[in-house]
């Protein structure tokens, strides 16, 4: 299982990504960071510098097509960098496209608002994107973890780092299918 984590080259919530990211090593997966420069991808915990880590692909070079799956990890700051790169979206929306499931906590939704691929789905968030997920035609939900097939592809969602284990466990299950 080949998975892309797209984040941007600043932002990303440590702990989001490199808890999933590890949870696709333990299932004999392939993760591959994803984003919008090449370099390193400085991660925060919340607003602090934490560790940074080295971008694999670019995403205007990327491609749904080489993967199985897309984890998109939260921090306030990486949602909203990524919304601003047309490709992106473009990339996050090919997913949908494609049929091919697509995991997102925290504030990462605001990509998925951003990509129009919330309409006429349900899924948690951080509790602050709820009116954006709403506006958007989605329903929102407060649950720990959200599976939702009301659509061309499997969408996961969860609210914050306190749900990673059912995250990463529910996400792996439904990119295994």
């Amino acid at each position: 299982m080949r998975v892309a984590f797209l984040t941007a080259t600043e932002g990303v919530e440590q702990i989001e990504l490199t808890q999933p990211w590890q949870a696709v090593i333990d299932a004999g997966g392939n993760p591959q960071l994803v984003s919008t420069e090449p370099g390193r991808v400085q991660a925060f915990n919340h607003l602090d510098k934490a560790d940074t880590f080295p971008i694999d692909l670019v995403v205007s070079q990327a491609s749904a097509e080489d993967f199985d799956g897309l984890v998109l990890p939260g921090g306030v700051a990486n949602p909203d960098a990524l919304r601003m790169k047309p490709e992106a979206v473009a990339f996050v929306q090919s997913f949908f496209d494609s049929g091919k499931p697509v995991a997102a906590i925290c504030h990462a939704p605001w990509t998925l608002v951003e990509a129009d691929r919330v309409r006429g789905r349900t899924l948690t968030s951080w509790p602050s994107l709820r009116t954006d997920i709403e506006n958007a035609g989605g329903t929102w939900v407060d649950e720990a973890v959200q599976v939702c097939t009301a659509g061309p592809n499997t969408l996961v969602t969860s609210r914050k780092p306190d749900d990673l284990p059912v995250f990463c466990k529910t996400f792996l299950t439904e990119f295994n299918r």
